[in-house]
């Protein structure tokens, strides 16, 4: 017999999700995640991706990944440390720390396993996390499980930062400091200021953590946000995620052999549990390849957005301070954004609502992420998606 008490606890929470339009209906795809995509036998123009340049249906990497699985097996059949490196790992590292000009790199499981794992390898409680109040969830659990102080900093705000940190170094009650930032913030598409970031960290002797998830394969030549800004050398830590813009699984932390030395010795997730199987690490490598040699991917992923955010734009969205793809349309109210949501399905597009606790009550929004796969002609039935739903919903 179950709890009661479980029983009355999820009843009563999951029918108060629904009440304001909290509530998140998991739909199922009949096939890959694609620029068109098919659920319940429909057809969707869909902009709910992070697959921003098309690579998890790139035909190159398919082939890899089935070369992989039939010379290496299905799984990797152990945690790293004890026999679960393959050759294949090592090729995918040493690509990476180049593609992104570090000594070195390790890959985890998922991008949200490299804050899990890298933070707390590092920090302690006898330490202190200056953190920006919109950074991911994997950040912000990843601090927490530290056991580190969390002083959060408001959004991009380099005078805060500057007085906490500030703070921070002259209460002597910290033995290491770190500032911790997204590259690019996924809910809004603006990017961090990482210049002056580096600029208050050198002078208050931080250590300085990117994750650059939304970065990664979008800025920098695909080599990221960090680089974007010409600071590869400046910054102790750089995250990133294989599942974005590389179209697959996993994550990696770039930086010093020493630090990746470290992590190796120290961050759980990589001492406990089971490696990337061999397809998906060979499909990573496939895609690293494609983007240290190509760069017309990206050319095409920027036309997109850029052509998206003036459609938008010019029929009267709210379509925030984006400096990235990431094309956000802010309704407001999270019922109104689900409704709309809703509309769009029934029309043919596919973009999903994003409200609390994704982002604050009240902004509610649909995230719209253009790829480089998406045609011309997509977008333009998108726009015009848009401007009938709006106009039915009185939202222009």
């Amino acid at each position: 017999m179950s709890s009661q008490t479980l029983e009355q606890f999820l009843n009563s929470n999951i029918k108060d999700l629904k009440t304001k339009g909290l509530y998140n209906v998991i739909d199922t795809l009949q096939g890959a995640n694609g620029p068109v995509i098919r659920i319940n036998g429909k057809s969707l123009i869909n902009l709910s991706s992070n697959n921003y340049l098309g690579l998890a249906t790139d035909q190159r990497l398919i082939d890899a990944s089935v070369q992989a699985a039939q010379t290496h097996g299905a799984g990797a059949g152990a945690v790293r440390t004890i026999n679960g490196t393959m050759d294949l790992h090592i090729e995918l590292e040493q690509k990476l720390a180049t593609f992104k000009k570090t000594e070195a790199v390790i890959v985890y499981q998922s991008g949200f396993n490299c804050n899990m794992a890298a933070i707390s390898a590092v920090m302690d409680g006898h330490d202190a996390i200056l953190s920006d109040e919109l950074n991911h969830a994997s950040i912000i659990d990843g601090c927490r499980l530290s056991k580190a102080k969390v002083i959060r900093f408001k959004h991009s705000d380099m005078d805060d930062l500057r007085q906490q940190a500030k703070a921070a170094k002259e209460s002597g009650q910290y033995r290491k400091i770190m500032v911790i930032t997204d590259g690019v913030f996924s809910m809004d598409g603006d990017i961090a200021r990482l210049p002056e970031i580096v600029e208050i960290a050198e002078q208050f002797d931080l250590i300085t953590y990117v994750d650059d998830a939304h970065g990664s394969g979008v800025l920098g030549a695909g080599a990221g946000t960090v680089k974007h800004f010409g600071l590869s050398d400046r910054i102790d830590f750089q995250i990133g995620t294989l599942s974005k813009a590389i179209g697959v699984v996993g994550g990696y932390v770039a930086g010093k052999q020493q630090l990746i030395e470290w992590l190796k010795l120290r961050s759980r997730p990589f001492l406990f549990s089971t490696s990337l199987p061999p397809a998906a690490i060979a499909a990573c490598s496939a895609s690293v390849d494609i983007l240290m040699n190509d760069q017309e991917l990206i050319r095409k992923l920027w036309e997109n957005s850029t052509y998206l955010k003036n459609g938008l734009s010019q029929l009267g969205y709210n379509i925030g301070k984006s400096e990235t793809p990431i094309t956000p349309c802010i309704i407001g109210d999270e019922v109104t954004a689900q409704q709309f949501s809703k509309r769009l399905y029934e029309e043919g597009v596919y973009a999903k609502a994003i409200v609390f606790p994704t982002v604050p009550k009240g902004t509610g929004r649909i995230r719209n992420m253009p790829t480089a796969a998406h045609t011309r002609e997509m977008l333009d039935e998108v726009i015009t998606v848009y401007e009938k739903v709006g106009k039915e919903m009185k939202l222009m």
